[in-house]
């Protein structure tokens, strides 16, 4: 594990979801397997945010890509017309 030392933070992430999915694969039990999966999650999601996520082209994600690109929130408002409220 030494030789990670020297690497990048993103080579170091790569490197520990490799553990992670190994150490997921050996059927760990109940309350590990729980630990491992939220860690390699969290992992997971730094490798994208550190690389970006591929773009998708699907029409959410279209949709808010473009909201971002006009500066615009990518949340949608709950409160629009035609949405009813329960």
């Amino acid at each position: 594990m030494l030789e990670y030392l020297n690497d990048t933070r993103l080579a170091q992430l790569k490197a520990l979801l490799e553990v992670l999915a190994a150490s997921i694969d050996s059927n760990p039990g109940a309350r590990d397997l729980a630990q491992l999966s939220k860690q390699y999650r969290e992992t997971l999601r730094e490798i994208e945010e550190m690389e970006g996520v591929a773009k998708d082209n699907d029409e959410i994600g279209e949709l808010l890509a473009e909201r971002a690109a006009d500066g615009k929130p990518g949340a949608v408002r709950k409160n629009r017309a035609g949405v009813f409220n329960e």
